[in-house]
């Protein structure tokens, strides 16, 4: 089999300059360049879209429909990270873990859709709860979050890290989305299979990457009422066969830094970690991922191994 020709629109972004980094060093993949001064060309992205194996569209939504509508070769299977479509039934959802036919379902797919990083976490946590039944559609979710401020993209790096940034305003971490319509809650309640979206309140850090997201969860309120420990045996049967998802030992403070939770510790991986505290009435489900690893770049080629029979950890670090 030949090397796999991917082009790469929005090369220049967070999420593209990622994907690059992890494909260049690889021997089984060829990269379309596009000339600085051909990105916004039309007829240039539809060549190369055209002549590619596998398209990853890093742009903006409008930009990530256009380029999707440009394709013209049937051959052509595109992975999507924007927020264009990741509540369509037409293209396949980019979560190989939500649930036991979900891979089937992007090994197959001719067009797939990136999740968003904070519904990535949500869902590692939230889906299993209610496709087994143990919380039902109608459970009340809540999700406090934290993230590095990469995951704003280009803009928010600037604020923090430009020569305009105001160091003493930027020092704290920093609550957003407050009128709840962040751009992830639609996938997060769709995918999650809720009947209403989750109660989410993310928060941006003053560092670069890395995030948790947290369900605080009551066990009277779940249909099937469990404790802590026994929640956490059900993620570790549930991911046990799952490369990437790490289900942490309960009650093992050998695992925090010093009683803290480390945000940052999944970074440069692809991996989630997942963590279970509390006892037999209030329990915390805490998952931590990369925002630009798991939550981004990472799964994008993790996708792309599945749709291309490669090894699925290939160019990925667990």
């Amino acid at each position: 089999m030949g090397k796999i020709r991917v082009f790469v629109d929005g090369q220049e972004g967070t999420t593209g300059l990622k994907i690059r980094e992890r494909l260049d060093a690889r021997g089984d993949v060829e990269i379309a360049a596009i000339a600085d001064d051909k990105r916004k060309d039309p007829a240039e992205r539809k060549r190369l879209i055209d002549s590619s194996d596998i398209v990853f569209l890093c742009l903006l939504d409008d930009g990530a429909r256009e380029s999707a509508s440009l394709a013209g070769n049937p051959h052509t299977r595109i992975l999507d990270a924007s927020t264009a479509f990741r509540t369509s039934d037409e293209w396949a959802y980019g979560l190989p873990e939500l649930n036991p036919g979900q891979r089937d379902r992007i090994r197959t797919a001719a067009r797939v859709s990136v999740p968003g990083c904070y519904a990535t976490a949500f869902l590692l946590g939230a889906a299993p709860l209610v496709d087994s039944g143990i919380a039902g559609p109608d459970y009340p979710f809540c999700a406090p979050s934290v993230s590095g401020y990469s995951g704003g993209g280009k803009k928010l790096i600037a604020a923090y890290e430009g020569p305009e940034a105001d160091a003493a305003k930027l020092a704290a971490p920093r609550s957003y989305a407050l009128g709840l319509s962040h751009k992830h809650l639609p996938e997060m309640q769709k995918r999650a299979g809720l009947d209403r979206p989750p109660l989410f309140a993310p928060t941006v850090g003053p560092y670069y990457q890395g995030m948790v997201v947290t369900l605080p969860l009551h066990a009277k309120l779940l249909v099937k009422r469990m404790g802590a420990a026994a929640l956490r045996e059900f993620y570790a049967e549930r991911y046990s066969r799952e490369e990437f998802v790490r289900v942490m030992p309960f009650g093992d403070d050998s695992a925090l830094d010093s009683g803290f939770l480390d945000p940052q510790a999944c970074n440069g991986t692809n991996r989630a970690d997942i963590f279970v505290f509390g006892n037999d009435e209030q329990i915390l489900v805490s998952v931590r991922i990369d925002n630009l690893g798991k939550g981004s770049s990472g799964a994008a080629v993790q996708c792309m191994n599945i749709m291309c029979g490669c090894p699925e950890d290939a160019g990925l670090r667990a």
